[in-house]
């Protein structure tokens, strides 16, 4: 963890670790990608399944403005019934409506099933959606890009050439992207790399076409409780998947040494708690992620984890011994007061 440490030091000089003020929105969790590991979706026709009003987002957006927010994360599952004037429709209101908020929404997943829809490349959706106000493109959908465990935990989902090609495209257009990985589904340490070097190689060529890339990469393990998954890896064999703190940490550290050419590597509180958070940037992390005032994905799945507010991720800056820094989605500092905290020695309890 020191050499991950010695070189998070030198790709981001200084002491800050930043983070954002933001919301996760899920507009919609009717889904036709079925992935075992999903605890969100619900098939389409299903009693439970809902999809969001324009007004029902823009007032959660309302709210994440009066605390100070700059930007929302929306992404939701594969819903055929929505068309591309319904996507385009939505960005442009929100865009009217809440000018200051940055937006970005919709994985590569859900661009390729919209695509689909509508009959359209991927590309001339992304294009069409950065002309009426789309700011970046969220990570999700990545996983592993290791085509063998893709088929097993997603079948419908298509292979790694197909989030990479996206994700290129999106970056040609000057879209924001980050690139994301879910460990703990039984890969080998090959295929965490394989995962890391195709992220790495397409950041190169991005990078060498005169664009941004990726501003970040996390890491986070995949949450076993309330889906087909986790009951598939039941008992002791929960052991084998590697998922606890020490494999997580490690991992932050190597994504660390192994990506020269993407600066931020971002904690998961949210997945591992703040105590771990706190652990990972001794492991090389820069980022704590932003305040998910509101998330429902990762929650579905049984973690506990998923709240807290600008002081408390503060704090837990603070306590670590590093200074909080308020930054926007493309690592632009804000402007912000630090809350003073009166018991600066505590430690933030480590979550199992």
């Amino acid at each position: 963890m020191d050499a991950a440490l010695s070189r998070r030091r030198k790709q981001v000089p200084g002491n800050k670790i930043t983070y954002l003020v933001d919301r996760n929105i899920n507009y919609t969790n009717i889904c036709t990608i079925n992935c075992q590991f999903c605890s969100f979706y619900r098939p389409p026709g299903h009693s439970e399944t809902y999809t969001q009003t324009f007004q029902e987002i823009s007032t959660r957006i309302s709210e994440l403005e009066q605390i100070g927010g700059s930007r929302i994360l929306m992404q939701g599952g594969v819903n055929p019934d929505l068309e591309l004037n319904w996507y385009l429709d939505l960005i442009k209101s929100l865009r009217k409506n809440h000018p200051s908020i940055e937006l970005d929404c919709f994985s590569p997943i859900e661009i390729e099933g919209i695509a689909e829809v509508c009959n359209l490349s991927t590309f001339e959706v992304l294009e069409k959606m950065k002309n009426v106000g789309l700011h970046g493109l969220p990570g999700g959908g990545a996983e592993l890009l290791v085509d063998d465990i893709r088929l097993d935990i997603s079948p419908k989902k298509g292979g790694s050439e197909n989030w990479l090609r996206i994700m290129e495209e999106a970056q040609s257009l000057g879209l924001v992207t980050s690139a994301t990985n879910v460990i703990g589904f039984g890969e080998t340490n090959g295929d965490r790399i394989s995962h890391m070097d195709k992220i790495r190689k397409l950041q190169d060529s991005t990078i060498k076409n005169g664009f941004l890339g990726f501003t970040s990469f996390i890491s986070w393990p995949v949450q076993l409780e309330n889906n087909v998954f986790g009951k598939r890896n039941k008992g002791n064999n929960r052991l084998e998947l590697e998922t606890g703190p020490k494999e997580y940490l490690r991992h932050v550290a190597i994504s660390r040494l192994f990506f020269d050419n993407i600066d931020h590597i971002q904690a998961s509180w949210p997945t591992m708690g703040l105590g771990i958070a706190q652990m990972a940037f001794f492991a090389g992390a820069d980022d704590a992620g932003s305040t998910m005032m509101e998330e429902n994905v990762v929650s579905a799945s049984g973690t506990d984890k998923t709240q807290a507010n600008e002081i408390e991720l503060q704090r837990t800056i603070l306590r670590a011994g590093f200074i909080p820094s308020k930054r926007d989605s493309e690592y632009n500092l804000i402007p912000v007061i630090v809350t003073p905290d009166n018991n600066i020695s505590a430690i933030i309890p480590v979550q199992n």
